[in-house]
C-alpha cells in the first residue's frame, strides 16, 4: 500500500528509462529496442543521500522504497547481473520525479483537497478494515498526513503533465498510415484458429483406473456431440476447464505454439466446423471443434487502427515527457552521489 504512490510516480516518468512502447495488438514485435551499454557500477553500500536535485536531497530511504516498489511489482528481487542497470534506472526516475515535483510547485499547480481524499479512500478500500489500513501504515513508517503529501505531489505532477503535453501527443490519420506503410513486417499475422473444446481432466500421477474412468466419460460426451448435441451446452455441463467452460468451451483465436503440441496439431489440421475424436494431452482428454480459421497474411490498417493510434500516442507521450524532463535537467543542477 505504501508503495502505491511511488509506483504511480515511477509510471509517470517511465520515459526516463527510454523503454519502447508496447506494439499494437495484431502487429508483430519484430522491432526490438537497442541494447543499452553497460551501466556504471553501483557500490555495495548505498550512501544516505544518493543525489541532489537543485539542492534538494534524494535520500537512501526514498531510493530503497522505490526499489522495493519495483521488486513488488515484478514479484521478485533484482537479478544480480542486472543490479547496476536497474539501480541506475530507479535513481534516474527518482531524479525525474524530483524535477517534476519542483516544477509543479514552481508553477503553483493546485490539487483540490477532495481529490486527495478520494485517492486516500481508494487506498483504504484495498484493506478489509480501517485497523488493517492503519497497521499497514505503521509497518511502513507512514502517517495519513505523509500519504496526503505524497498524493498531492503525485497528482500535481500528473496535472502539470496533462497541461504541458496537451496538443503535443495527438495522432493524425496520416501519421498512423505512414507508420503502417513504413513498417509492413510489424503487421504480419500468422495463421490463426478459433476453436472450442471440452476437457475431461486426468490428474498427474492418476492410476490406470482413474485414467480409464476419465476416458469413458470423455467418450460418452463425444458420443453426444457426434449425435448432434449442442457443443456449447455440453461444454458448459461437462468441461473441466474452468476458463473456457463458462463460454461454451470457446478458446478464442490462437496461433501455432500457443497450445500443447497434440492440441495444436489437431486444431490446425481440421477444417472449420469439424469436430475431433478424443485428443489426449497431459491435461486429459479433449474434444475439439474448430469454429473459424484465419490464413496467414497482413493485418489491414482498419483492423488495427485503434491500437495503432494508441501505440503512437503512447510513443508521442513518452517522447514529449522525456524532452520535458531533459529540459528540466538542463536548466537545473543535478548531482549524482551514487
Amino acid at each position: 500500500m505504501a508503495h502505491v504512490l511511488v509506483i504511480a510516480l515511477l509510471v509517470i516518468v517511465s520515459a526516463c528509462n527510454r523503454s519502447a512502447a508496447t506494439a499494437p495488438e495484431g502487429a508483430s514485435a519484430s522491432a526490438a529496442p537497442a541494447t543499452p551499454g553497460p551501466a556504471k557500477p553501483v557500490p555495495a553500500v548505498i550512501p544516505d543521500v544518493v543525489a541532489r536535485v537543485n539542492g534538494e536531497s534524494v535520500t537512501k530511504a526514498e531510493f530503497e522504497e522505490a526499489l522495493a516498489a519495483l521488486e513488488q511489482r515484478n514479484q521478485g528481487p533484482v537479478p544480480p547481473d542486472q543490479r547496476d542497470r536497474i539501480f541506475r534506472g530507479v535513481l534516474d526516475q527518482l531524479v525525474g520525479i524530483k524535477l517534476l515535483s519542483q516544477e509543479a510547485a514552481k508553477r503553483k499547480i493546485a490539487v483540490p483537497e477532495a481529490d486527495i481524499e478520494a485517492q486516500l479512500n481508494q487506498m483504504r478500500q484495498q484493506f478489509p478494515s480501517e485497523d488493517v489500513f492503519n497497521q499497514a501504515l505503521k509497518q511502513q513508517n507512514k502517517t495519513v498526513d505523509m500519504l496526503k503529501t505524497e498524493a498531492r505531489s503525485s497528482m500535481a505532477i500528473q496535472k502539470m503533465l496533462e497541461q504541458t503535453l496537451a496538443g503535443k501527443i495527438a495522432v493524425t490519420p496520416q501519421q498512423a498510415q505512414d507508420f503502417y506503410d513504413k513498417n509492413p513486417d510489424q503487421f504480419k499475422r500468422p495463421e490463426q484458429v478459433r476453436a472450442s473444446h471440452i476437457l475431461i481432466t486426468v490428474q498427474q500421477g492418476a492410476d490406470v483406473a482413474a485414467k480409464a474412468a476419465a476416458k469413458r466419460k470423455a467418450e460418452g460426451v463425444l458420443k453426444q456431440v457426434k449425435a448432434g448435441g449442442d457443443f456449447a451446452a455440453l461444454a458448459k455441463d461437462n468441461s473441466q476447464d474452468p476458463g473456457s467452460a463458462v463460454n461454451g468451451g470457446d478458446l478464442g483465436f490462437f496461433q501455432r505454439g500457443q497450445m500443447v503440441p497434440p492440441f495444436d496439431e489437431a486444431a490446425f489440421t481440421m477444417k472449420p466446423g469439424a469436430t475431433s475424436d478424443l485428443v489426449e494431452t497431459q491435461f486429459g482428454y479433449h474434444i475439439i471443434r474448430v469454429m473459424e480459421k484465419k490464413e496467414a497474411g497482413t493485418v489491414t490498417i482498419d483492423e488495427v487502427r485503434p491500437q495503432l493510434e494508441q501505440y503512437l500516442q503512447n510513443a508521442n507521450r513518452q517522447r514529449e515527457m522525456q524532452a520535458f524532463v531533459d529540459g528540466l535537467k538542463a536548466k537545473g543542477k543535478v548531482e549524482i552521489l551514487l
